[in-house]
Formats: C-alpha cells, structure tokens, sequence
C-alpha cells in the first residue's frame, strides 16, 4: 500500500472501530447543530486530508529528519492562532517555552538536516497550517464542552478519513493487500488513530491548544529515546542534549506561574 492509502485506511478504520459505541450512545447523546457539523467537517479536512497529505505527500521531495524538524514548528503558529481566534493569550513564560523547544528541536535534529527541494518544504508548510487548524477547531469545542470527546474524535476521523481514502485510490490506485500490511493498518488505527486522538480530544478539554501541541512534539524523542533502550540505537550526545532543552521548554508551556506575594 501506497502512504496515502495507508492514512486513508487507518483514519477511516479508526472511526469506524469507534462508530457503534457513538451509535449505542445515540439516545442520550444531545443532537448536534449545524455549526458543530460544519467544524467537524472542517477539522476532519484540515487533519487527516490536507494536514496528513501533505506530510505524506512532502516526505517523498524532503529527508524525513527536515519534515519531522517542520512539524516541530507548528506550536508556533497554534500560539499565534490561540490567540488570534480563541482569545487563548499566551504568558510570556509560554512565549519563552516554545522559543525554548524550538531550540531544543533544531539540536536535536542538527544531526540528521539535509537540505530538502523547496517544493517538498513547501507542501510540508500547507500541511502545518491544516495542523493549526486542526488544533483550534478542536480546542474550540472540547474546551465549551459541546461535544463530547468520542463524536469529537470519531465524526472527523470517518469524514477526513473517507475523503483521504478515496484520493488515494485516485492517485495510487486499488491497494494489494496482504495479512501483515492488514495487522499494521488495524494496529495504527485501533491504538496510535482511535485511542490516541480520543485521549487528545479528552485532554482538549482541560489544556488549551498550544499546551496540548507542545506535548505532542515530545513523540520523536520518545520515539528516539525507545530505540536507544530497545533496539539499540545510537543517540547522540548533542540528541540527549536536544532532548532535555525540548522538555524544559515544554515544562514552561505547562506551568502556571503565580507572582509571589509581596511581603511588606
């Protein structure tokens, strides 16, 4: 399978193994409005079609080190747009956090960028605005409790997820399958697809989008720090340094500071 049929099946399957509990749930479940639907439509798009295709289509121009370094980079423009369309005014703390793991991220990386072909990073970037968009929109109704997070997460997975499997079919044509490709698929979208984006729209609820993305962004160094204590793989030196500036930046987002009281 092609990757964008492989999006286009994890997605699609991961609301579609969510699907009968939204449906055992239907009679108590408030009705949704016109407007909620048009934001789950939006964020299903702006996710797993536009935000996941373009990665998916970028990564074939850019080494995947400069794409994973550009996704890194999306808080920024989630704190931009917190602040711009959900009146989420960063501190300046927050400011700093994100400067900070940013930093941390390039450090990290440092080892690996390549230049990649403008028009690669130039796709990558449309896909980091579909990211933002995703966040917001998803924050915008968690954080109001509109919707509850099951139908905030399956509603968008089988709308982008649908949309995304048939352009893949268009553009890779019919999938040849076969018994393991079958397993991760499933595997993607039960646990990394299904699970994963409804714990995130839970915790949407409580965290606003700019402190929910940050924690996102750890997963290539846990990712990395896995492969160092189970498959052995080297990291380097200026990595775990990398690592640690990008924890401390995201500490920053997460913490609420209180001014001291003054002692007269």
């Amino acid at each position: 399978m092609g990757p964008l049929t492989i999006a286009g099946f994890r997605y699609m399957i991961g609301g579609l193994v969510l699907l009968p509990i939204v449906l055992l749930r239907k009679k108590t479940n408030a009705p949704i409005s016109k407007s909620i639907w048009i934001r789950l439509i939006l964020i299903g798009i702006s996710s797993n079609t536009i935000a996941n295709g373009a990665l998916f289509w970028g990564l074939k121009y850019v080494p995947a080190t400069t794409g994973s370094f550009m996704l890194s980079l999306v808080p920024i423009l989630v704190l931009f747009g917190g602040s711009l369309f959900l009146q989420e005014k960063p501190t300046r703390w927050q400011v700093l956090g994100v400067i900070i793991s940013i930093l941390g991220s390039g450090l990290f990386f440092s080892t690996g960028l390549l230049p990649g072909e403008p028009q690669g990073m130039f796709i990558i970037s449309l896909g980091l605005f579909g990211f933002m968009a995703f966040s917001l929109l998803g924050r915008s109704i968690a954080r109001d409790r509109q919707l509850d997070p099951l139908r905030l997460t399956t509603l968008p997975l089988l709308i982008g997820g649908s949309l995304s499997f048939i352009l893949a079919i268009i553009i890779e044509g019919i999938p040849h399958l076969s018994g393991i490709s079958i397993f991760i698929v499933f595997w993607l979208a039960v646990i990394n697809t299904a699970l994963g984006y409804l714990l995130y729209n839970r915790a949407l609820q409580e965290l606003t989008a700019l402190e929910v993305s940050m924690i996102l962004n750890l997963a290539p160094f846990f990712t990395a720090l896995l492969g160092w204590i189970f498959l052995g793989e080297r990291i380097a030196l200026i990595q775990f340094a990398g690592m640690l500036i990008m924890i401390t930046g995201v500490i920053l987002v997460q913490r609420t500071f209180k001014p001291e009281p003054v002692v007269n």
